[in-house]
C-alpha cells in the first residue's frame, strides 16, 4: 500500500542555526511518538548536512528543495543531484510552483532533473498544479496532465514507482485560501487515473499524492480523510514544530 507522508518545505527561511534548532526540536517531539505516516523536511541546501546529523533518519527524512538539471561542470551556484545525495538527504523537491514561476523551470528541465535525481538514488517529491486563471477556466485537469506527461511519462513503471507526487493548487499557496477537501479529492483522484492509464492500477494505487496548499493543523484531518489524499507538502506551518506536529498527528 502507498505511504502517507507529511513533508515540510521550509523554502528560503531559517538561518543554519535556526534550522538546526527547529529540526532538533521536531526530532525531540517525534522521538516520543509512534508515527502513522512518513515525515520529511525540505531544508535550504546549506542546512542539509547539519540537519541530517540532528534528526533520527528512522523518523525524519531530509529533502533538498531543488537540484540541477546538469550532472556536473561549470554551472556556478548550482547543486547537483549527486551533491544532494552526498549530504545524506534522501529526497528532493522538484517542480515547485515557485521554481516554475520565478525561475522559468519547464517540464523539459524537470524531466532532466528527475532523471538525475533517480539516477542518484533520491526520491523526487514532484510538484504539479494550476494557477488561479487556469482553475477559473476549469483547465486544472489539462494542466496537471500535461505537467506529468511531459516531465515523467518517459520513465519506466519501476522508475515512476519511486516518485512522490504533490498537487499544489497554486492559488492556495500562502494565500490562506484552501481547496476544499472535495476539490482536493476530485483532482487527486483524476491525477491517480492519469497515472493508471499510463502505468496500470497497481502503480497508480501505490503512488503517494500529497496535497500542498495552505494545509494547517485545523484542516489537515479533513483533507487527509479523503481517499486519494495521501498527506501534505506543508509550507508556512512547517516552520513551527508544534504546528507541523499538529499536521502529522492528523494521521
Amino acid at each position: 500500500m502507498r505511504q502517507n507522508i507529511v513533508a515540510g518545505n521550509w523554502k528560503m527561511n531559517k538561518t543554519l542555526q535556526e534550522g538546526v534548532a527547529l529540526a532538533s526540536e521536531l526530532n525531540k517531539i517525534l522521538a516520543t511518538k509512534t508515527l502513522n505516516c512518513g515525515v520529511v523536511i525540505g531544508v535550504p541546501a546549506i542546512h542539509i548536512t547539519e540537519v541530517v546529523k540532528a534528526v533520527d533518519a528512522k523518523k525524519i527524512g531530509v529533502a533538498a528543495q531543488n537540484c540541477a538539471n546538469k550532472e556536473s561542470g561549470a554551472y556556478t551556484g548550482e547543486i547537483s543531484a549527486a551533491m544532494v545525495k552526498s549530504t545524506g538527504a534522501a529526497y528532493v523537491i522538484l517542480g515547485h510552483s515557485e521554481r516554475r514561476e520565478y525561475y522559468g523551470e519547464t517540464n523539459q528541465t524537470l524531466k532532466e532533473k528527475t532523471d538525475l535525481a533517480l539516477a542518484n538514488g533520491l526520491t523526487p517529491i514532484f510538484c504539479i498544479g494550476e494557477v488561479l486563471k487556469e482553475r477559473e477556466a476549469n483547465k486544472q485537469n489539462q494542466v496537471v496532465k500535461t505537467q506529468i506527461e511531459e516531465a515523467l511519462f518517459h520513465l519506466s513503471a519501476d522508475a515512476f514507482a519511486k516518485i512522490v507526487l504533490a498537487y499544489e493548487p497554486v492559488w492556495a499557496i500562502g494565500t490562506g485560501k484552501v481547496a476544499s477537501p472535495e476539490q482536493a479529492q476530485e483532482i487527486h483522484a483524476y491525477i491517480r487515473s492519469v497515472v493508471a492509464n499510463k502505468y496500470g492500477n497497481d502503480v497508480a494505487n501505490n503512488t503517494s499524492i500529497l496535497y500542498g496548499g495552505s494545509c494547517k493543523p485545523s484542516n489537515a484531518k479533513e483533507l487527509f480523510a479523503k481517499a486519494d489524499v495521501d498527506g501534505g507538502l506543508i509550507g508556512g506551518a512547517a516552520l513551527n514544530a508544534e504546528d507541523f506536529v499538529g499536521i502529522i498527528d492528523a494521521f
